[in-house]
């Protein structure tokens, strides 16, 4: 058994039939295909000879994929979208595990997107004894905890993204190996690059707010007006401050809408305005050129840390909803910079405590001693391999150590 952090040891992997490692692959969702873009790129560096066949979107048709149907249409989330979807999807998760089956890979990687992936792995385990692979664990540590015990029935081991999941992996009877969060492999902005951005938008040296609403519709019909409420509490008694939006694609429409509202005109970066890739430098400078951000909760307070802009985390959702995940909870903290850190220095507005008071509250306190979440920030970004090597190549790795 490899330990949770460690290195894995790696030869090259020839199969009883004399030929490289075949491997059906598959992803629903673009932060999969991402993963499985470094992950294909990792094992073809390792493993010229590998052969790949499955679904997947841009970046693992840039390694090579051809996907054997758009992998859009498992994008699905929400019980009110899969429902008029559900048939078409069961099928996809039929002829999935069928094309698996037919090819018999030596090893089939499943990455994220339970509802999908882990349904098409319990067919193929049904009739067959081919090794499964999922990438990114399931959250037990935060709730429902039987599904590691449900999961290792039809998996065989599993790629984690943080330290700490590799020990409720192997207690469930999966081989497990923590390779690293995607995150740290992420280009940040220089100090060069934050000066520019705020020259450039005319900020200069004024004290600069990051509101980040959120990257769904939903989110930011939830969270607009009280995020717009909040910060203009907090500018009353800094009326110099100026507030800049980096828009997902998805919501930028949605996010100017609901700033019209608002009693201060943010700055909102519309990344329809530049090339996809001018975009993504512009976001990473507001992250870094920013004094301190208000996040929706999600895998934003990684991105944050990246960059060591302190933060405040918010979210809302319906009241039954809350009630609910609080009662199955099993954390203390939503917010994954104080879980990897294991601290609690990130003030989190959850629930009924997101309000604009309070919010408001949160971040005057942030702003009168930003340096107080830097330890924990820095911390984060070493434990998820920070400084390592990639994630991408880390996870081929531990894929054909176990072959």
């Amino acid at each position: 058994m490899h330990s949770a952090g460690g290195s894995v040891r790696y030869g090259p992997v020839v199969t009883a039939r004399g030929r490289g490692v075949k491997i059906f692959i598959l992803a629903g969702e673009p932060s999969g295909d991402r993963l499985g873009g470094a992950l294909m790129g990792g094992l073809k560096t390792l493993q010229p000879d590998v052969r790949f066949e499955g679904i997947g979107g841009p970046d693992m048709a840039a390694q090579g994929l051809v996907s054997r149907f758009d992998m859009s249409e498992l994008s699905v989330m929400g019980l009110a979208e899969i429902l008029p979807k559900y048939r078409a999807l069961k099928a996809r998760i039929r002829q999935t595990a069928d094309a698996v089956l037919a090819l018999q890979p030596d090893v089939m990687i499943t990455i994220d997107s339970p509802d999908f992936s882990l349904r098409v792995a319990k067919l193929v385990k049904e009739k067959s004894n081919i090794r499964t692979v999922h990438y990114v664990a399931p959250t037990v540590w935060a709730w429902r905890p039987g599904r590691a015990q449900k999961m290792a029935r039809f998996i065989d081991h599993v790629l984690a993204l943080f330290p700490f999941e590799p020990p409720l992996m192997q207690a469930a009877g999966m081989a497990c190996d923590f390779v690293g969060h995607p995150v740290v492999a992420e280009p940040v902005a220089s100090d060069l690059d934050a000066k520019t951005f705020r020259a450039d938008l005319g900020i200069g040296d004024a004290p600069m707010l990051l509101v980040l609403p959120g990257s769904r519709r939903s989110e930011v019909a939830r969270l607009g007006a009280v995020f717009g409420e909040a910060v203009a509490k907090l500018m009353y008694k800094k009326p110099n401050m100026r507030v800049v939006i980096p828009a997902a694609s998805a919501v930028v429409h949605d996010v100017i809408e609901v700033t019209k509202d608002w009693a201060f005109a943010p700055i909102i970066l519309d990344p329809r305005d530049h090339l996809p890739e001018v975009a993504k430098a512009q976001k990473r400078a507001a992250f870094r050129a920013a004094d301190v951000a208000l996040a929706a909760s999600g895998t934003v307070s990684l991105e944050l840390a990246a960059s060591a802009t302190p933060m405040v985390i918010a979210y809302r959702m319906h009241w039954l909803s809350f009630r609910i995940i609080r009662w199955m909870a099993l954390i203390d903290t939503v917010t994954l910079v104080n879980l990897v850190s294991d601290t609690r220095v990130v003030p989190e507005f959850l629930g009924p405590e997101c309000t604009a008071d309070q919010i408001a509250g949160g971040l005057a306190k942030v702003l009168a001693d930003p340096d107080a979440q830097n330890a924990a920030m820095a911390m984060t970004m070493e434990r998820l391999g920070q400084g390592g090597e990639a994630p991408g190549l880390r996870a081929a790795k531990a894929v054909l150590a176990r072959l």
